[in-house]
């Protein structure tokens, strides 16, 4: 039995990681495999659709993050195969700072004043004070509590949405279809934190926006394709929208052609929010790896149904 990586991202560290931790463990990097009858789970990021039908005794498909929209959307993924994630606190730490650093350059008007350098224009602005916002997180999993505790934590006023009902006894949390948009009349700045299903592709549109208060700020650190980009674009240019920061798209690397890259109001970052460091997750893989040859429960399984 043996593991296979197969993934757009360089594999060196994630092969060196592997092997430093077990070095039983029998790894390939695809498409240099000896013998893929032999492969029974496969290490994914963003990988060919299709490929993994190339190994018949295929049993997990384990993702190098917590996204697994990549997996999922694979129309030729093999039926009787476990899906898995990286759950990692320092993931949710990176994230809880990536989105603590945006809002208070929005805030501040940061961006803006970078914008003017070129023109060496002196504009001061009115900025905002950390009580003034309140803050909307959609989605209230393991990243968005995270995200919620460290907003919460530096002064912030934060509500979270999430599309079941949830608790959590440090700030209210709206839910389901029939409490959106109370969610959005409500918030300031937007962080979409929500995993890509077919219910929430798309969720960030014209609508949604339209709902949202005047000068209202969008934060997109979960996946390209809960936007609509040219709503966004819209709600930009009539000015409903103050700005935006994006750090997730619909096709990346970003094009050059794409108007986000010179819109004023928009702030590209290249998804870095959140990776994976394969030395500090390796070892939960590793775990499943070995209870999956002794038949034992994995850990971090997805339900492929929900899409989570």
């Amino acid at each position: 039995m043996s593991i296979v990586i197969i993934s757009d991202r360089d594999p060196k560290a994630w092969l060196s990681a592997l092997k430093s931790k077990a070095t039983e463990v029998e790894v390939s990097v695809y498409p240099e495999v000896r013998d893929k009858s032999k492969v029974d789970y496969a290490l994914v990021w963003n990988y060919p659709h299709g490929v993994l039908t190339e190994f018949p005794n295929l049993k997990v498909v384990a993702s190098m993050g917590a996204g697994v929209d990549h997996i999922l959307s694979d129309p030729e993924l093999p039926k009787d195969v476990l899906v898995t994630r990286v759950v990692d606190v320092q993931l949710g730490i990176d994230m809880a700072e990536f989105v603590l650093a945006v809002v208070l350059s929005h805030l501040r008007n940061l961006l803006l004043h970078k914008g003017t350098e070129p023109g060496k224009q002196w504009q001061p602005r009115p900025y905002l004070r950390i009580s003034d916002p309140k803050i909307g997180i959609m989605g209230m999993g393991i990243l968005g509590n995270r995200v919620a505790e460290k907003l919460k934590s530096a002064g912030f006023n934060v509500i979270g949405w999430a599309r079941t009902q949830r608790s959590n006894r440090d700030f209210g949390i709206f839910s389901g279809k029939e409490e959106l948009n109370s969610f959005l009349s409500e918030i300031h700045i937007l962080v979409c934190l929500l995993p890509l299903t077919p219910v929430t592709e798309n969720i960030l549109n014209k609508d949604l926006f339209s709902k949202l208060p005047r000068n209202a700020f969008v934060i997109n650190v979960a996946r390209g394709k809960h936007l609509v980009e040219k709503d966004l674009l819209e709600y930009l240019d009539n000015g409903h929208l103050s700005g935006a920061a994006l750090d997730v798209f619909r096709t990346e690397p970003l094009p050059e052609d794409h108007p986000f890259w010179e819109h004023p109001k928009v702030h590209v970052t290249p998804h870095i929010a959140s990776v994976s460091r394969p030395a500090s997750v390796v070892g939960q893989v590793l775990e499943n790896y070995r209870r999956l040859q002794k038949d034992q429960p994995l850990g971090n399984t997805v339900e492929v149904a929900k899409g989570y």
